[in-house]
């Protein structure tokens, strides 16, 4: 049954309506009346961001964490144009977000009023879809539409821009239909049956095959991590994976060779470069991953599962592409494996896993560590040590911090790891952490910051202080930009060029400031009662860990290098593994 209501109430309804329980905004003219209609229910529960950038963020954190679409609502002009980095941050890494928008009153769009710009045109290239509502008519439509393309297919952000006149008229509102369609956009779910037999008949053939996971499993719920474990010992393969599919098979498993990828495993690398046969579950060969392209995995056949059909053939030419939900695609690879033989391939790539295992050997994250200085990856793996066993999610910023996160912080589920992977966005991780905290009022929150990447999202403090979410900030302080200074030592010749902090907060004071709590430390022997102690306040948290200053995030491989020339730490042992030109001897 259709019910009169204006626009602004239309929207509030909608969001209950899809089972929205949150929303991260801020305020602005033009979205007025829906801060109006907020303001008179109490289904929805709004979280004040303190900048819009932060608002995208933390509905990213949400919606990662749960699997749900993250919602943000803006204002007009500058609102939306602050909101434009998390958005294309969401497009690169498939988060679902529904974004509000307010506009300027239709009559006025196209006059320069003030707070004005054209949302669409700018949104245009970084959301999955937008829209410019013209007619109280077509808002109920679009808003239940908007989620359906938000989260089937791909998932991505779509953009919902609202003149403020809209927002005041009547109209009729209708719930959103069981099975929601649209004329034009209708994502292939089910793979082609004969490209998965196929597939299996090259899996079935295979001597030296690997899978090579990404963050489409994790997109694709709970479920597809599960059949990812039961293919994999079905199959008896290794399983690699890039930076945002973490988790989605457990760290702790025998197949398990580490991240893939610049900064990923000696074994991981190696074994994609050697392999046979490539099975790719919904990832997108990356150029973090691919390296040089002519020289990425020259013998091996592939197999690329995604739902996305641009993916496929995009960046690497594939054997057998496979369109479609990689989580049904996996079924039935299931259940064709198990109607052919329903055993693993145990004798016949034995020697697969014996060479897997020398490269292994190689102790590739390796690295000295030190009694009189924290070495930060020593500081990751104490801060994982003593978070064991704990309902944990992890979110990063952006640079060496992360990629040590990902090397050192190890994960067995899926949905707990929140980074910024396609985009690279300094700034994400602070925001992020409120978000999944909102989402997961209980849980242990942190996130694994870097001192330059955390300041440009710190106002966010003030958000988690505000709502009571005790989100820990725990910082590995090198005072530099640490991957540019990296970059410049490697490959500019040592030249630093204004990658060190010489004005940096206080970080301690700065956490007081707000109302949290501030911690420092720079004696190793005291780290892990200072982690101990970040963990058992009930408060926000900053912890500043000074770290090693000139330490390099290694294993690497240079840019525009294939995945056998790596860069490896000097606690490596290659020695009777490869040559001086890096060539296989075993």
């Amino acid at each position: 049954m259709a019910e009169q209501m204006t626009g602004a109430e239309m929207v509030v309804q909608a969001l209950i309506d899809q089972g929205v329980e949150h929303i991260f905004g801020y305020p602005g003219g033009a979205v007025l009346p829906i801060y109006d209609a907020i303001f008179q229910q109490d289904k929805l529960e709004h979280i004040l961001v303190r900048h819009e950038q932060g608002a995208t963020h933390m509905a990213e954190g949400y919606a990662r964490s749960t699997g749900k679409c993250g919602v943000v609502l803006v204002t007009s002009g500058p609102g939306a144009t602050n909101a434009v980095t998390g958005l294309t941050d969401a497009l690169l890494d498939s988060i679902p977000l529904v974004c509000i928008t307010g506009q300027v009153p239709t009559p006025l769009i196209g006059s320069d009023a003030f707070q004005e710009c054209d949302t669409v045109g700018i949104t245009r290239n970084c959301t999955k879809h937008n829209y410019l509502v013209k007619s109280i008519e077509d808002l109920p439509r679009i808003l239940h539409e908007a989620f359906h393309i938000a989260t089937s297919g791909r998932p991505g952000p779509v953009v919902i821009d609202i003149p403020k006149d809209v927002q005041f008229a009547m109209g009729r509102y209708f719930k959103p239909q069981a099975q929601m369609s649209h004329p034009t956009y209708k994502p292939q779910r089910e793979g082609d049956i004969e490209a998965i037999r196929l597939a299996v008949e090259l899996m079935l053939k295979a001597e030296r095959p690997v899978f090579y996971t990404g963050g489409g499993i994790v997109n694709s719920g709970p479920e597809a991590s599960r059949n990812l474990r039961e293919l994999a010992e079905l199959t008896g393969f290794p399983v690699t994976s890039t930076l945002m599919g973490l988790g989605a098979y457990p760290a702790s498993g025998n197949q398990w060779l580490g991240m893939l990828g610049m900064h990923g495993t000696y074994e991981a690398n190696m074994a994609m470069h050697d392999c046979d046969l490539m099975i790719c579950l919904g990832a997108r060969f990356d150029d973090r991953i691919t390296g040089r392209i002519d020289a990425f995995s020259p013998g091996s056949r592939k197999i690329h599962v995604d739902i996305d059909p641009s993916s496929i053939n995009k960046n690497i030419l594939v054997d057998v592409p496979i369109v479609g939900d990689v989580n049904l695609v996996m079924e039935e690879m299931i259940r064709i494996w198990r109607a052919k033989t329903n055993q693993p391939r145990i004798e016949a790539i034995a020697p697969w896993w014996k060479q897997i295992e020398k490269w292994r050997s190689v102790n590739s994250l390796g690295f000295t560590n030190s009694d009189t200085i924290i070495k930060p990856q020593h500081a990751i793996q104490r801060l994982y040590e003593a978070t064991r066993g704990r309902d944990v999610y992890i979110t990063t910023e952006v640079g060496q911090h992360q990629m040590w996160a990902a090397q050192h912080f190890h994960f067995d589920q899926p949905n707990r790891w929140m980074t910024s992977g396609g985009l690279g966005t300094m700034g994400y991780g602070l925001p992020a952490a409120i978000g999944v905290q909102v989402a997961h009022r209980d849980a242990l929150v942190i996130d694994i910051a870097g001192e330059a990447s955390v300041q440009m999202t710190m106002q966010e403090m003030s958000t988690a202080l505000q709502y009571n979410l005790p989100i820990k900030v725990f910082i590995l302080n090198n005072e530099y930009m640490g991957m540019v200074r990296q970059w410049q030592e490697l490959l500019h010749g040592g030249r630093y060029s204004h990658s060190y902090s010489d004005a940096l907060p206080d970080f301690v004071k700065l956490a007081e400031a707000y109302g949290g709590h501030g911690i420092r430390c720079s004696d190793p022997s005291e780290l892990d009662n200072a982690i101990d102690e970040m963990i058992n306040v009930n408060k926000p948290v900053i912890f500043d860990c000074l770290v090693s200053k000139e330490e390099n995030c290694l294993p690497m491989i240079p840019s525009g290098k294939p995945h056998n020339e790596m860069i490896l730490p000097d606690t490596a042992d290659i020695g009777s593994i490869i040559d001086e030109k890096g060539k296989v001897l075993v």
